[in-house]
């Protein structure tokens, strides 16, 4: 049995919209005389992520806690300056993508941005120019859950106003993935631009 055709999209933001340059991280350690890589590794752990990626703490509440994690080994100045300099870098639009989305918009087809993120999302968006680019954005600090969980998609759908079976996911994480199809989404695995051509067809517009 066939699947319905997706009439909604529902993409993800860091690793498919959103690329970041590892080299801004990487110089900020440099000047601050920090390990290479601790920033992300830190900032990543589960314990400090899953609570600001479900609104239950601030963006700004978990950058101190990553500074706090870092201050035995530079100090707290300079672990406060090093965390500063690091999150002034918001990341960069892919400009093949975004073009993506409006083209699918013009078709007729709801677009959504379904990520797991912070309250700095919406200030995000605005400085990188997105704020109107979506027909829905699932944040989930603002849902209090997170992908890949289902309830988070069940949220997306509703957002999106359309069914589950009627929405393609794309996202490059393959937990997520897997946390959609469970969900009754369509989901596509993002590796890259060329992926694309593929989702075009997948949405026939």
């Amino acid at each position: 049995m066939s699947r319905e055709r997706a009439t909604a999209l529902l993409v993800d933001f860091d690793g498919v919209l959103r690329r970041w340059d590892p080299a801004v991280a990487a110089g900020v350690e440099r000047e601050y005389g920090l390990t290479e890589g601790v920033l992300s590794e830190i900032a990543m752990s589960w314990g400090l992520l899953q609570p600001v990626l479900t609104g239950q703490v601030s963006h700004a509440q978990w950058m101190t806690s990553v500074a706090e994690a870092l201050t035995p080994s530079v100090g707290a100045e300079r672990a406060r300056a090093a965390v500063g300099k690091w999150q002034r870098y918001r990341g960069e639009v892919d400009p093949e993508v975004l073009g993506f989305v409006r083209q699918v918009r013009e078709a007729g087809v709801r677009v959504g941005l379904g990520t797991n993120a912070t309250d700095q999302l919406d200030a995000d968006l605005a400085t990188l120019g997105l704020t109107d680019e979506f027909d829905a954005v699932v944040n989930s600090s603002v849902v209090g859950v997170n992908k890949p969980a289902k309830e988070y998609f069940q949220a997306a759908c509703e957002a999106l106003e359309t069914p589950p079976s009627r929405v393609l996911f794309v996202d490059d994480e393959d937990r997520a993935v897997a946390g959609a199809r469970v969900a009754g989404l369509s989901a596509h695995r993002w590796t890259g631009p060329n992926d694309l051509r593929y989702l075009r067809a997948a949405l026939a517009y």
